[in-house]
Formats: C-alpha cells, structure tokens, sequence
C-alpha cells in the first residue's frame, strides 16, 4: 500500500501537480538523513553551518537549513514525493526507485560516503548466507528498496541464480538500525542478523556471539554510494543556487573529515547523540574502508543494472549522470 501511495504521489509529481516553481529562491531548506555515522557529512555541515556559509556566498543571505533525521529510506522518500522536504540523503536503492518511478523528475544531487555496509548475526548456526533458512529473520533499513534490502538480492542471485534473485526477501524485516542493533543484543529476540551499517556494525561486532557474515564488498565487488543527497527536479531548477550550495558545503565537509577526523566525529557525537565513546568511534574510522568518503558515486549502476533486470526499475538509465543533476556530472562516478 505504502508503494502504491508512492506511485500515486509519483505521477502527479511527474505531471506537474505538486512543488510549483517559485519566482524567488528559498531562504529555508529542509533536508533528511538516517541515523549513523554514514551521514558524518550532513553533521559536519549541520554543526559548521557549511550549507549556510556557502548559500551565502552565492549571494543568499539568511539561509535557514533544518535537519529531520528519519529511520529509513522509505520515510524520506515519501517525505520528498509528498512536498514535505526539500532535500533527503540516503540510498542509492531509493534514488533510483524516485527517478525511475517519477520518469527523472527526481535526481541526485552530491554523494558523501562509500563505506562498507556488514551483515551481523548472533545466531551460531549462520555463518553464511547459505545458512539462512525460511524462518530467520534480517533486519534491514526500509524493505524491498534499502541498499541492504537490494544487496540480499543480488546476492541470491550470485548463489542460487536469477530465478532466485528474492530468496531472501521473506526473511527481512524493516527495522531502524538502532533498534535492530537492541534485537541483535538480545538473544531471546526473534530477529538474529542485522544487515548493518557503521557505526551500528562495529558496535555489534563487539558484542559476544555476534560475527560478519557477508558485507557489501564480498556481493559487490568494490565500494558502493551510502549516503546520497537527491532531490526534485522541480525544486533544483527553482532553487539553482542552493543547490549549488550544497554541493559545495558537502564538498567542503569530505574535506574536512579526512583532514580532521577527530573533530568530525565531535560533531557527530554532538548531532547524534550516541553515546559510544570518542576513543571507540575514533577506532571504527579505522576499520577496513571506512575511509572512503567521496563525492563521486561509486556502484550505482552495478545497482541500477540489477534493479532493471528484476523489473523494479521499468528504464535502464545509459549512465550514472542519467539520474544525477545535469551539473553533477563533474564528479565522475561510476
């Protein structure tokens, strides 16, 4: 029903119906994120006020930004379709899901993150994929179009062959990371693997019992776009220079994570509200592929080319820059 409600909301998007241009620029942004430190930029830009400072600079003054913070993907989405945010930052799963179902009226913006996502469990008996059975359980952000959610798929597919390609979409279920992460701590709870994502993963992986089973590089091949910055068509063209402004203040806050990152994650203890120690997050940005923030998407059409093949994506984009903004393509991804 929910996707169903999507698509109505999604056709008249297309045709017209809803976000009408303006003759004037907004001085206000709405913008969403997911919890976790994949969105490390957004609290960078959040707490230095970059989106403001950059906004500013292109010659909008008093730029208000507010930062929405929602459990998944799906919510943001809807958020989006219906005119309620200007602006989500999430997966690519989801981004292509909009411009497909929109016929491009929804596009990305920038990207921020390409870390490895980890599949947990606390269930001795899964230790791998192959070992998950009709019964168990796998929490993930938003079903069907998290990146998790598509991850599970192509990897059933690369196990059991293209007919099988959602074997495993009756196991997940939809919860927020931070309470999949409460289930995985407690071993009476139904739900037993978690596909992850950091810092929610290290801080699983610490607890006794609990150990990767597979992770998005082992289905992947290689890094794939976490954080996603994406909008309206209808919206980027009648707000230029904000979107501008946040190019540029995303930019600047990837920058400034790998040249601070101490100070980065200050700001997304201070956003947040996590209570895991500076010295344990300090460790986690060590982990394997944790730094890898970047700007440039990276694997999206690995993801857009499966979404085609099993039919949730009715187009085949040609390239990446197909669904980003026309001045995006800049970035080089892939």
């Amino acid at each position: 029903m929910r996707l169903l409600t999507v698509g109505v909301t999604a056709i008249a998007l297309a045709l017209g119906l809803t976000c009408p241009g303006r003759a004037e620029e907004k001085t206000s942004l709405s913008i969403t994120r997911q919890p976790g430190i994949l969105y490390l930029a957004s609290h960078v830009m959040e707490t230095q006020k970059l989106i403001e400072k950059q906004a500013e600079a292109e010659g909008l003054k008093g730029v208000t930004v507010e930062w929405r913070t929602f459990s998944g993907g799906g919510a943001q989405t809807d958020a989006l379709l219906a005119g309620n945010v200007d602006v989500v930052n999430t997966g690519t799963g989801n981004l292509l899901l909009l411009w497909d179902r929109t016929r491009g009226k929804v596009k990305g913006i920038i990207t921020s993150s390409a870390q490895p996502v980890i599949m947990v469990s606390n269930d001795p008996r899964i230790q791998s994929l192959k070992d998950i059975k009709d019964g168990d359980k796998i929490a993930v952000p938003t079903v069907g179009v998290s990146t998790q959610a598509i991850l599970l798929q192509m990897a059933a597919a690369k196990l059991y062959g293209e007919d099988q390609v959602k074997k495993f979409d009756k196991n997940t279920v939809q919860l927020g990371h931070p309470d999949a992460v409460a289930a995985i701590a407690n071993s009476q709870h139904e739900v037993k693997n978690h596909f992850s994502a950091p810092p929610f993963q290290y801080i699983e992986l610490k607890q006794p019992g609990v150990h990767k089973v597979v992770d998005s590089r082992d289905i992947i091949g290689g890094a794939l776009t976490q954080a996603t910055f994406f909008t309206t068509t209808t919206f980027a063209d009648a707000n230029p220079k904000l979107i501008i402004a946040l190019r540029k203040a995303t930019e600047e806050a990837v920058a400034f994570i790998k040249k601070d990152p101490k100070a980065a994650v200050e700001a997304y203890k201070t956003v947040s509200g996590d209570k895991t120690s500076l010295d344990d997050l300090m460790t986690m940005m060590k982990e394997p592929g944790m730094d890898e923030w970047r700007t440039d998407p990276q694997g999206t059409m690995k993801f857009a080319e499966h979404l085609h093949k099993v039919g949730t994506l009715k187009s085949m984009p040609k390239a990446w820059t197909d669904y980003y903004l026309s001045d995006s393509a800049y970035l080089n991804g892939n």
